[in-house]
């Protein structure tokens, strides 16, 4: 941990640190969620054609491997939910793109809606964000807004 200005900054040598800010995304002066969020896209890129229960999985572990990386990090920083903190905001687009079709607009329109509810956080995301601490809090709240944009990307696609 190094100490800048008075705030703590994460240490990018440890490799705790370099995933929860998102291989660095998370130190962008300006909107770090937003742009933890586009080092997802190429993630998804990778992940998109496997089998949905590989895919599932591997997105699974990551949101179960980030309570701990996110734990861990905001502990080491004495912040919780650091605004550098994006690996939620990785594994968030990624569940939001869970049943999207291949196609470059759904990667669009799952970012956009991803990025909406994890911003405004309606009922309960707020609620979640407020009360539930530590890394199981860091995660939760963007896994609830990104089960709120896959739901509305389900609607779009179907027409429902």
């Amino acid at each position: 941990m190094v100490e800048i200005r008075g705030k703590s900054t994460p240490d990018l040598r440890n490799p705790l640190h370099l995933l929860a800010f998102g291989f660095g995304s998370g130190l962008a002066p300006k909107a770090p969620g937003t742009f933890g969020t586009l080092v997802a896209l190429p993630l998804y890129l990778v992940l998109q054609p496997l089998p949905i229960y590989l895919y599932l999985a591997l997105v699974a572990l990551g949101f179960i491997a980030g309570i701990w990386i996110c734990g861990v990090t905001s502990r080491d920083l004495g912040v919780h939910d650091h605004g550098g903190i994006v690996w939620d905001e990785i594994i968030g687009y990624l569940v939001t793109m869970t049943l999207a079709p291949p196609a470059w607009w759904w990667w669009l329109v799952g970012f956009v809606l991803f990025r909406f509810f994890d911003i405004l956080k309606p009922w309960p995301i707020g609620w979640l964000d407020a009360r539930v601490t530590g890394g199981f809090g860091i995660m939760l709240d963007d896994l609830v807004a990104a089960l709120y944009a896959g739901v509305i990307m389900f609607m779009l696609q179907t027409g429902w």
